[in-house]
């Protein structure tokens, strides 16, 4: 389980370009101590929202990368052993509650079924997470929010937020950037210029637009700017889309080849 917690000032507040109107609507969501869902494709900027937001209020971030053998147990807490003593130690989110700040939870349709047992109490008027191993109920603190995310790509009948989960929280829908926005975006956070971006962003594009047919996901805005990051550094340009814009959308031999023709069409 990969857990960050961490405060930040204001100097500290993480690079993100908003698309609509997403940061006002998370100010309201918090003043109003309303929980969040946001949804989009994986690498297009949720989880550098979530920080930025932290940040720019001043708030602590608890981070919960879900994955399949993640469990409410995992998020609440559990007794240990320390010293020859049995020790209840919070997890994550018990820790938010407590304390306050944001427990966000990145891909929560990835965890166990039990997780959105334990959530449902935070996500309605009550706003309490009730902890049966130590007996305590807590009451969430004015400075509290939770917010999930996930990727409605990967939905599958197995894996999917039921209705009435979703239903808890005020949802915003992310995509990726307009051409226009993502340029400087990329530039920004590699040291590429511009310039030399644009084709990067174009390529992007045409790949994206392959997506439900050769490829399950597209190039990602992560993606991009690590391919510009590499070009900036001085490796040439083919070899970086390579490494970052073919190789970790496809294993497919035919469907790599016709990236990579793809590519050279678009870059020269």
């Amino acid at each position: 389980m990969n857990i960050a917690a961490f405060p930040r000032s204001l100097t500290e507040v993480p690079f993100y370009s908003p698309a609509r109107n997403e940061a006002s609507l998370f100010e309201l969501a918090w003043s109003r101590k309303l929980p969040l869902l946001l949804k989009g494709p994986t690498g297009c900027g949720k989880t550098r929202f979530v920080a930025h937001m932290a940040a720019r209020l001043g708030l602590p971030l608890h981070t919960v990368s879900c994955h399949d053998d993640l469990t409410a147990a995992d998020l609440t807490g559990r007794y240990l052993l320390k010293g020859g003593d049995t020790v209840w130690t919070d997890g994550p989110l018990t820790r938010a509650v407590r304390e306050g700040g944001i427990c966000y939870l990145d891909e929560v349709v990835e965890a166990r079924k039990d997780v959105a047992v334990v959530l449902h109490p935070l996500t309605d008027d009550r706003r309490i997470l009730p902890l049966e191993r130590t007996g305590e109920e807590l009451e969430a603190p004015d400075g509290f929010m939770l917010i999930v995310s996930y990727n409605p790509g990967y939905q599958s009948l197995l894996k999917a937020l039921k209705p009435s989960t979703r239903q808890r929280f005020v949802a915003i829908a992310f995509d990726f950037l307009p051409p226009e926005q993502e340029i400087p975006v990329v530039a920004a956070e590699s040291g590429l210029s511009e310039a030399r971006v644009k084709p990067l962003v174009q390529l992007a594009g045409r790949l994206r637009a392959l997506k439900g047919h050769d490829l399950e996901e597209g190039v990602s805005t992560r993606l991009l700017v690590y391919c510009a990051s590499l070009i900036a550094a001085g490796l040439p340009a083919g070899e970086a889309v390579l490494a970052t814009m073919i190789e970790p959308l496809t294993d497919e031999p035919d469907v790599k080849a016709a990236l990579v023709e793809v590519a050279r069409a678009v870059l020269g």
